[in-house]
């Protein structure tokens, strides 16, 4: 396995006879395996309305596992910043940092996470995300000692620093990265099409900053390991008629295991493949040389795994098994 340090997102999967509970529960169990591991962060990543996903309020989920760990580094992969007010994410991110000093991150994304219907829910336009760039800066200013609002500071949340990592799965978010001299997070475990060009552009156009002096890349890649390739292979089925049931189905209404055939023989299936274009499901070495390979390919400087399972026990076991097939990462 390459050097590059290895991270996680955890998606606070809530499986099949499992409850919100369990998966939180769950993501503390995650947590405390993976700082065992030597790995060097852990994200969580805000989404709305989805019946399967319990990490909706990623400030909240990151104080309960800081708690519950001594050292290993968690943040947001990443707050949707559009659904909020930058300086209400400058004071949850400034408490946090002054209960967990140099443990926090703070990842943030320009999509609303959710569908149309839950945005308006949320008390939000779609129109907000063309304020992403002013935000981002405003945010960043309430972090500092240098607000952009007159008279106006966060506190907890002035003078942290809590760094900054632009996500993205598109050369928008690459650019802005880019021309703020900020790390660049690429959703490439779901939104793979344009991974390689979205990190060519930040390379090639990234100007330094306070923050970061180099370009620096962390892509995402999802990852079954199981003790045997058909077992992983499993997994992997399992997780992809979950995804149709999410992506297709409504709320109240879930989808047959018919309809999910249908969905799977029909064009739509293409969407659902694309999510899974970078996959490394199989034993421990085969995953391990699959991220080795991913890394060498991409040039990341830090790979973000997702690992799948239809529990919290067959997640926890992926994580287990890929750590005993791969050396420690050290941290850049």
């Amino acid at each position: 396995m390459s050097a590059v340090p290895l991270s996680l997102l955890d998606l606070a999967l809530i499986g099949e006879g499992e409850t919100p509970r369990d998966a939180l529960e769950g993501s503390v169990a995650i947590a405390r395996k993976a700082e065992e591991l030597g790995y060097l962060r852990i994200w969580y990543a805000e989404h709305h309305n989805m019946a399967t996903i319990a990490s909706s309020a990623p400030a909240v989920l990151i104080a309960h596992v800081a708690a519950h760990t001594s050292r290993i580094r968690l943040g947001s992969g990443g707050v949707m910043l559009p659904n909020h007010a930058p300086l209400v994410i400058a004071e949850q991110f400034g408490t946090l940092a002054s209960l967990h000093p140099g443990r926090i991150d703070l990842g943030l994304g320009r999509a609303p996470g959710t569908d149309q219907v839950t945005l308006r829910a949320l008390r939000r336009s779609p129109q907000a995300a063309e304020h992403f760039p002013q935000d981002v800066l405003e945010l960043q200013a309430y972090l500092s000692d240098e607000t952009r609002v007159p008279t106006v500071n966060a506190t907890p949340g002035r003078g942290t620093n809590v760094p900054i990592y632009v996500l993205g799965s598109s050369l928008f978010g690459a650019r802005l990265a880019a021309v703020l001299g900020l790390p660049y997070g690429f959703a490439s475990h779901f939104a793979p099409q344009a991974l390689h060009d979205a990190i060519h552009l930040y390379r090639t156009e990234f100007q330094p900053s306070d923050q970061l002096a180099a370009p620096y890349v962390i892509a995402g890649v999802n990852v079954i390991a199981a003790e045997t390739e058909d077992a992983a292979r499993a997994l992997l089925e399992k997780r992809r008629r979950m995804l149709v049931r999410n992506l297709f189905g409504r709320a109240g209404q879930p989808l047959s295991d018919d309809e999910v055939e249908l969905v799977l023989a029909s064009p739509q299936a293409a969407q659902v493949e694309a999510m899974f274009h970078y996959t490394a499901a199989g034993t421990p070495a085969a995953v391990r040389a699959y991220l080795d390979e991913f890394q060498r390919t991409t040039g990341a400087d830090e790979l973000m795994v997702v690992h799948h399972g239809d529990s919290v026990a067959t997640r926890l076991r992926s994580l287990e098994l890929l750590g005993a097939a791969t050396p420690a990462p050290t941290p850049a």
